[in-house]
């Protein structure tokens, strides 16, 4: 099937894994994944992308982004690659569970992430860690440098109150984040003291 998609690697976005963007004006199917994915992440990125693409020349605006005509194409997309010799046997086993229904994201089914997680480049996220690696009441900075301390988990997310605004946010297990260094909690609390 040509597509004339063009097909780009992108920098690396905090945001999104993949990009679809349908023809517009002059510019045909747009996709763009991110470079500094792991090769089954980035496969699985591609595929999922390319099913936006499928999708769209079957039914132009009228299906949505990520329902049951999307569905379809994904799975029918990532057949050969589960069928195949190309991926490990737990990403296999963990992609064939979450293609029972696939979501919007691959990242929002927690075993297929973890097990992607698995293959990332260690040095890569030497400095990052998730939020459910850290100690209830631990401090961490999220990706916009604003400062959070975690309270407890709530069914499948984290309970976090924001330390400047004491707002309560919840984060995935699995989010981003930065520890908060021990020495400015030390300095901040004797400064509120």
């Amino acid at each position: 099937m040509r597509t004339g998609c063009e097909f780009s690697m992108a920098k690396p976005r905090k945001t999104k894994l993949g990009d679809y963007r349908a023809p517009f004006k002059n510019r045909g199917h747009r996709i763009s994944v991110n470079k500094d994915l792991n090769p089954y992440a980035f496969l699985i990125t591609t595929v999922h992308e390319f099913a936006h693409l499928k999708t769209w020349n079957e039914h132009r605006n009228l299906a949505r982004p990520h329902g049951q005509a999307w569905k379809k194409n994904f799975i029918q997309l990532m057949q050969p690659f589960l069928a195949g010799e190309v991926l490990p046997n737990e990403v296999r086993q963990a992609l064939e569970k979450y293609m029972a229904n696939p979501a919007a994201a691959s990242c929002t089914d927690l075993n297929l992430f973890r097990v992607l997680q698995q293959y990332n480049d260690p040095s890569e996220n030497s400095s990052t860690t998730t939020v459910e690696s850290l100690p209830d009441g631990a401090r961490f900075l999220f990706q916009n440098g604003r400062v959070f301390q975690k309270i407890h988990k709530i069914r499948k997310r984290y309970r976090c109150v924001e330390v400047a605004s004491q707002r309560i946010y919840l984060f995935s297990p699995v989010a981003e984040v930065s520890p908060y260094p021990e020495k400015l909690t030390t300095l901040a609390g004797q400064l509120s003291c």
